[in-house]
């Protein structure tokens, strides 16, 4: 038997059909994390200070880029730094804003139909 080096297994999963590639990683926090009780400190805590980029944030708050454009130009959101022409969007304000969007669906009843 052969054994596989990181570098392979990298090229393999980039190969892979999407759906296997959520099984696969599924299957593998299953079997890494699934006898442990982690905090979300311990799994997350690394994450406190970093900065995103306009796309990434986007995609922890759960809505596409131009909804994020649009809240970033009305105000609601705002960078924390730049790094060229580039903005960076602080975890700190990302999560306040995530609880918002959470507490506008939760009051409002519109389901995905948010208006902030």
């Amino acid at each position: 038997m052969s054994t596989i080096t990181a570098e392979e297994l990298f090229q393999d999963l980039k190969t892979m059909p999407a759906n296997e590639r959520t099984r696969f990683f599924t299957l593998l926090a299953i079997n890494v994390f699934g006898d442990e009780n982690l905090s979300h400190e311990q799994v997350f805590g690394h994450l406190a200070n970093a900065e995103f980029t306009a796309q990434e944030a986007a995609e922890y708050l759960e809505i596409s880029i131009s909804t994020f454009r649009r809240y970033l130009h009305d105000g609601k959101l705002k960078p924390s730094s730049a790094l060229g022409r580039n903005q960076l969007f602080a975890t700190r304000d990302l999560k306040a804003f995530k609880r918002v969007l959470k507490d506008v669906k939760r009051t409002s009843g519109l389901g995905g139909f948010v208006k902030c």
